[in-house]
């Protein structure tokens, strides 16, 4: 896969974190977005290392998604854990 749909998937696997993990964020739009796209190469890392599941067969493989899912809320939970606002 190249660089570009690497980012196509990362923005992708960011909004369905964001929907799965509603609230606000600190970051807002912006912040969301980079998070899913890191969080996509870090769940593809994951998934190549960890589960000895390398994810370069395509942009069409479920496996690919869901790294790429499982890595964006993994990011945006510590996000929040990390820089989350208190609610009063």
């Amino acid at each position: 896969m190249s660089i570009v749909s690497w980012l196509l998937l990362g923005l992708i696997a960011g909004v369905i974190a964001k929907i799965l993990l509603p609230g606000r964020d600190p970051g807002g739009l912006i912040g969301t977005t980079v998070i899913g796209i890191a969080g996509a190469f870090i769940g593809g890392w994951g998934s190549a290392h960890f589960l000895d599941r390398p994810i370069t067969t395509g942009f069409y493989d479920t496996a690919t998604w869901l790294s790429a899912i499982a890595g964006s809320l993994a990011l945006l939970i510590a996000y929040r854990i990390l820089f989350g606002h208190s609610r009063r």
